[in-house]
């Protein structure tokens, strides 16, 4: 077994960790939020093509990470893939925001209806496009990188800064990139954004280093590495934690994709109103999470995730409550249980991920990147939003003010979204406890080998 690169994560890598993964995760908020509004806005207010974007794109992450994260154990190198992948991904980006009906029917020649359709597949294949690249480099590569660079000791505080980082770019994109879309367009905001990705790529060449520990290993058959029975039965705990992942990802990914067109159409929320809402719901659970992030190099993480799960769903059940006549108390009310939602949401994924670099064997990181995006990319976004489209177009709530020639297919999220997401996240204590034994059994393992 090689060693990590230091016993200490170092100024640099610091550096790197935050830039590199606040500008991946401000674009895949962007995508996970704003490509589904800008879709339901400005092309076509149909939740199915929002659900069927979620959906493609998670099955393109994964497979994406599959081969990446294979590719760069066999290359033996990370910088690559994370500097050029991000270098693509921002090209990509900036292209999304040309696709309007418009273009398409200009482009193509065509009528107005058939410039939509083919709108809503360029929407699509373009998100598919978007995410080969961004799980190239952020999933496969970037999380590999990370593995790499830590050791278990301090695995827990670099886990908690990174799982801060996307309710800080959920914070920018959700408040800020609302008033930019209000200020320049859609157009100009995906340009700059990608512009953004694209530079941090650049600079990645010249300032990423892979750790001295990283060797060229394996072969593309080792794409199946991860779901061979002796790995499985050899890393437990490791596949215990990818449930709790998969389980709380279906959890979020039901009310998520709909989550920024249920504040503007169900409680009629102006950008200024969810943009002060959700930013102090996710800006309190950052600072929260921040507080508690060092506690969890020093408790039982899996003990500790017992707290987050409930958390978690007290949150959630509390948001399906939260609206009320006065839109001054709904913002109240949704806002708290949006800040009780949010520190559960964080310190899950803190918890879940800092457990899963634990149990990830140095020689093979790679390898189970693939793995890891099945239970927190595919699976979730592939079961959640097909669980909060239905429960939507089952409640049937109308599109209100959508002009004369709306059609009555249209419908908006529905508060059952939430209620549905608290009760999926209680299915976390059934697996929770079976990791908390076996972990337990490792421990006990430990001491004994040190007497010995």
């Amino acid at each position: 077994m090689h060693t990590v690169q230091t016993s200490r994560f170092g100024r640099q890598n610091w550096w790197i960790l935050i830039i590199f993964g606040l500008i991946g995760q401000i674009a895949w908020s962007v995508e996970n939020m704003y490509f589904n509004l800008f879709v339901f806005e400005t092309i076509d207010s149909n939740l199915e093509v929002v659900t069927l974007m979620v959906q493609l794109s998670g099955i393109a992450a994964t497979v994406t990470t599959l081969i990446a994260g294979t590719l760069s154990d066999k290359a033996g190198n990370r910088r690559s893939f994370i500097a050029y992948g991000y270098i693509i991904w921002g090209v990509t980006v900036a292209l999304f925001g040309f696709i309007s009906t418009e273009n398409m029917a200009a482009l193509f020649h065509t009528t107005p209806d058939k410039a939509l359709t083919i709108a809503l597949v360029f929407v699509v294949v373009g998100d598919c496009i978007m995410t080969l690249f961004g799980s190239t480099a952020n999933d496969a590569a970037f999380n590999a990188w990370v593995t790499d660079n830590t050791q278990e000791r301090f695995r827990g505080k670099v886990e908690g800064v990174l799982s801060v980082l996307p309710l800080v770019a959920m914070l920018i994109v959700a408040g800020g990139f609302g008033m930019l879309v209000e200020g320049i367009g859609y157009q100009a905001l995906f340009c700059a954004l990608g512009g953004v990705i694209t530079v941090c790529g650049v600079a990645g060449v010249f300032t990423i280093k892979d750790s001295p520990s990283l060797q060229r290993k394996g072969t593309l058959k080792d794409i199946v590495y991860g779901f061979k029975p002796s790995v499985v039965k050899k890393n437990v705990p490791l596949y215990l934690t990818f449930a709790i992942i998969g389980i709380y990802g279906i959890a979020c990914q039901i009310f998520m994709p709909y989550m920024i067109i249920y504040m503007k159409t169900y409680l009629h929320f102006e950008v200024l109103d969810y943009s002060i809402v959700f930013g102090l719901a996710i800006a309190l659970g950052a600072v929260l999470n921040v507080v508690f992030g060092g506690l969890t190099d020093k408790v039982d993480k899996a003990k500790l995730l017992y707290v987050a799960a409930g958390v978690l769903a007290f949150g959630l059940a509390g948001m399906y409550f939260s609206h009320f006549d006065n839109k001054i108390v709904t913002m109240v009310v949704f806002g708290l249980f949006g800040f009780v939602m949010i520190t559960g949401y964080i310190l899950v994924a803190a918890l879940s991920g800092a457990l899963v670099r634990d149990y990830t064997p140095e020689d093979n990181a790679g390898k189970l990147q693939g793995v890891r995006m099945i239970f927190s990319v595919l699976l979730p976004m592939l079961i959640g939003p097909m669980i909060g489209n239905a429960i939507n177009k089952a409640a049937n709530i109308p599109l209100v003010n959508a002009g004369a020639d709306a059609m009555t297919t249209q419908y908006i999220p529905a508060p059952g979204i939430f209620l549905a997401g608290a009760i999926v996240a209680l299915l976390l204590f059934a697996v929770i406890p079976v990791l908390v034994k076996y972990r337990a059994k490792k421990e006990e393992n430990n001491e004994i080998e040190n007497e010995l």
